[in-house]
C-alpha cells in the first residue's frame, strides 16, 4: 500500500512538471538571447566551413533555401 501511494505522488509529480502552456509572445524575448546561440565566435564557425568545404568537396547545408515564398 506504501509503495503504491508512493508510485502514485512520484507519477502525479512527473506529470505536473510537464509543461503543457504555451509561450506567450511576451516571453518570446527571453528564448531569442544572444547566450542561446551555439557560435559564438563567427569568425572561428567560418573558418571552419571553409576548411570543411576545402577537405570534404561538400557545400551548403548551413541554412535555409532562398526565395520570398518558402518553396525552395
Amino acid at each position: 500500500m506504501r509503495i503504491r501511494t508512493l508510485t502514485l505522488v512520484l507519477l502525479a509529480a512527473m506529470l505536473a512538471a510537464c509543461g503543457r502552456q504555451a509561450v506567450r509572445a511576451s516571453e518570446k524575448e527571453f528564448l531569442a538571447d544572444q547566450i542561446m546561440i551555439f557560435d559564438d565566435d563567427p569568425h572561428h564557425a567560418s573558418t571552419n566551413e571553409h576548411v570543411r568545404t576545402n577537405r570534404e568537396g561538400a557545400a551548403g547545408g548551413q541554412g535555409a533555401g532562398g526565395g520570398g515564398c518558402g518553396c525552395n
